[in-house]
Order: structure tokens, then sequence, then C-alpha cells
């Protein structure tokens, strides 16, 4: 073969290597499933296994609301009835309907917060446990730093867009994580459905749980899903088979419940005996 010839089959083997380590190197050592969210992280057992972009800053939605429960939980009786404000009545996005002056037990505003994401009964919750809104995210924010969530940043409540409001997919694993270690929380979050109702009695309220693959994918205990313009669609959910945890969290995800099945799947027949390293 002439020399020039072998020489430009060389210069394009060396280009095509060159070419395809960089795309690996792009998507980041333990990344196998490339573009299906801004940002994801797989954790089996607790250990990392797979991520994408785990510390990029994001708008996280609803999944806001996990903390707001943690605190909740950690503060609040969950048999206090407590009475709707007008502020949390004119609340926006996801809502129960609930009016000025209705009264409510907290652990049924809880289900509400966890499971429909109701906005209005979640800024309940914030008023009844700081006394204002406001007050609340200081403790939101105090919190999260005591969880050494450091790129975390909550702005409300309930998780609407608003200058400031980050976290990030490390961070949101750790705070599922230490959320689903409460066992009223636990419980909360891998209902179904169910219904509640104003302490008279008066209204009542079906409740269904977003988290889609609650009841539908086999092992399915948790979590929370979110979505804002800014978030996309959000998903952290956690799953047990035969005594083993997946968690997985995915932040502006088009084709949450479809990849959330796929990587569920992928890191149970994974298993945990090997671990890729974190990017």
């Amino acid at each position: 073969m002439p020399y020039p010839v072998r020489t430009a089959l060389l210069l394009a083997f060396c280009l095509g290597a060159i070419a395809t380590a960089s795309g690996a190197e792009a998507a980041g050592p333990g990344d196998p499933f490339g573009n299906v969210a801004a940002a994801y992280l797989v954790k089996v057992d607790g250990r990392e296994l797979w991520a994408r972009n785990p510390d990029r800053r994001l708008a996280p939605g609803s999944l806001t609301k996990m903390m707001t429960g943690l605190l909740v939980l950690e503060r609040a009786d969950p048999g206090e009835v407590v009475t709707v404000s007008g502020e949390a009545s004119r609340e926006t996005g996801t809502r129960l309907g609930l009016k000025e002056g209705d009264r409510m037990s907290v652990i049924e505003l809880l289900g509400a917060t966890l499971l429909g994401s109701a906005n209005d009964a979640c800024h309940v919750l914030a008023d009844h446990v700081a006394g204002s809104e406001t007050k609340f995210v200081a403790l939101m924010n105090s919190r999260a730093r005591e969880m050494g969530l450091s790129n975390t940043r909550f702005a409300n409540a309930c998780g609407h867009d608003a200058p400031g409001m980050r976290s990030t997919a490390r961070d949101l694993a750790l705070l599922a994580e230490t959320a689903m270690g409460n066992p009223v929380f636990a419980k909360m979050a891998g209902l179904e459905d169910g219904w509640i109702s104003t302490a008279d009695g008066g209204k009542k309220f079906p409740l269904e749980n977003k988290n889609l693959l609650i009841g539908r994918y086999r092992g399915a205990i948790g979590v929370k899903t979110g979505f804002t313009e800014s978030a996309g669609k959000c998903l952290v959910a956690l799953a047990e088979r035969g005594g083993k945890r997946v968690l997985l969290v995915l932040l502006n995800a088009p084709d949450r419940w479809w990849k959330a099945e796929e990587i569920l799947d992928a890191a149970f027949a994974r298993g945990s005996g090997a671990f890729s390293a974190r990017p």
C-alpha cells in the first residue's frame, strides 16, 4: 500500500478514536443513559452508580415539598387541626381548592402535599409551622445547611419557580434519603391514593399519588414528582426488591416515566457489587 494511503488511513483511524474518546468524556464516566435528563443520579443501597451533571444547579419544582414534608413531621403534631389562611387559599398551580377558614388536620394536609402536590395544603402547613411562609423558608434553608445540601436554596415552600430557587440531583438524593428515613413520610410517599376531609367532614377530597410508579412499577415505594416551566418534568423515585434499594433522581426529564423504569430496571439488573466512579 503506498505510503500516502497508509498515512491517510492511520490519520482517519486516530481522528475516529479521538472523536469517540471526546464523546465518552462529554457523557462522563458512569453515565450510560446520556441525555435522558438535564441531570440525573442513580444510587444502589446508598452508593452512587450512575450520574450526569449531579451537581448542576437546577429548579427543583415540587420536589421542594420533600423538605416541606420533612420539616412538618419534625416540628408539628400530625393530629393537630389548623385553619386555612387567606394567603394559602389563593395559592396557584395544583390545588385542593381549600377556602379561607377551612380546617384540616396536619396529617391530611401533608397527604395532599406529598401525594397530590397541592400548593394550598403545602402553604397552610408552612404557615402553621413557622407563622408565615417566609419564616418557614428560612427554616428550610437552615435544615438544608444542616444536611450538607450545599447547592440547594429554597425561595418558597411549594416549589414555584423563583429567583435563586435551586437544587441538584445529588442534594435531592440526600434529601429524599433523609425524608424516607421518617416512617410517617415513607408510609405516605408509598400510598397509591386516598381520601381526606375537612375537620367537620363537610368537604371531602380524593387524593391520587402523582408518582405514577407507585402501584405500577414493582417495588416502587416513593418518593415525589415535580413540574414547573423552569424545572421541567422531575422525579425522585425509590424502589426496593429483594432487600436492594435503588434511588433515582431525574431533573428536567421530558420522558420521565419510561426512562425511570428503564433506568431502575438496569440498576436492579446491575446489582450492588460493582460501582462506577463518581463523575
